[in-house]
């Protein structure tokens, strides 16, 4: 896919994080025409992505925040996220007052209103901003995000996310995306449980299983996961996509959020029993339509 990008004026742009997620989405704003930082905590990654791409690389976060006028971060968790954003060499200790910081990171509600007080304090903006789409997604530049805090921030940092981006929606205050990401793990996670059962159900009840997606998948059944991984679901393929061990992470994080707000999440709870048990037979990096790998079993 060729992405074609909207004129824009360059802004100023630290990137840290460059995994899989991260890697394309920096090349993208380089290609948009921003000038472009980034950092990574192994070196040879951020040099890989210099070589590939071209723009700086940084050895610190505040290295790389320095003069910029947007920074994103993308990286695993929680802690993570601090150890980029906080501390003397984190990127709020770099970056100029008035400057954003977009967190495309999947973590906690509590850990983006945690960090967009602390921005707030120094004269910063800070947007939660998870990301859904998965890597192809990434590559493509076809992310969709969904983001919480300050409406004039969201403004400033919009054009900018917009570069990897199909679809950037302001949801409410601080957490508010992250809150949303929660809901879209919660529901993947319910139809992808329903697409393992229903395809290992008609493969033993002998059916033609790429047929009978290929007509249900015209009706009220139709999803993204049935178009996308019904057919490879079918053929016992699960080396790409977005991880089990992602999803158990994503997954803990609405989990908690629920006991803190008194949600009722049964089958979330049960389909994170149900990757616990794919981790344990060997598939922590697997797909997550490996769901069906616990059904062939018997």
């Amino acid at each position: 896919m060729t992405r074609t990008y909207e004129p824009t004026p360059p802004r100023t742009v630290a990137f840290l994080g460059l995994g899989v997620m991260g890697y394309p989405m920096a090349g993208h704003l380089l290609r948009a025409g921003h000038r472009v930082t980034v950092y990574n905590r192994t070196p040879g990654k951020a040099a890989q992505w210099v070589a590939e791409y071209g723009g700086a690389g940084a050895a610190t976060p505040k290295a790389a925040a320095t003069g910029a006028d947007v920074v994103c971060a993308c990286v695993g968790n929680d802690d993570d996220l601090r150890s980029v954003v906080l501390g003397d060499g984190g990127a709020f200790a770099g970056m100029r007052r008035g400057a954003v910081l977009v967190d495309h990171t999947t973590a906690s509600a509590q850990v983006a209103r945690e960090l967009a007080a602390e921005a707030t304090a120094r004269g910063l903006a800070f947007v939660d901003a998870p990301v859904s789409g998965g890597n192809v997604g990434a590559t493509n530049g076809a992310l969709t995000v969904m983001c919480g805090g300050d409406a004039a921030a969201f403004e400033a940092a919009k054009p900018v996310v917009a570069s990897y981006a199909k679809a950037v929606t302001l949801l409410g205050d601080s957490g508010a995306g992250q809150l949303a990401k929660m809901v879209n793990q919660i529901a993947i996670a319910g139809l992808l449980q329903g697409l393992s059962e229903a395809i290992a159900f008609g493969q033993r009840a002998g059916l033609d299983m790429n047929a009978v997606l290929a007509v249900i998948g015209k009706g009220a059944a139709q999803s993204w996961q049935m178009d996308n991984r019904g057919p490879t679901m079918i053929e016992d393929r699960f080396d790409f996509g977005f991880a089990v061990d992602w999803m158990r992470k994503d997954l803990g994080i609405a989990l908690d959020e629920a006991r803190r707000n008194g949600a009722q999440l049964p089958v979330t709870a049960l389909v994170d029993q149900f990757y616990a048990e794919l981790q344990a037979m060997g598939g922590r990096r697997d797909d997550t339509s490996s769901l069906i790998r616990r059904l062939r079993r018997a």
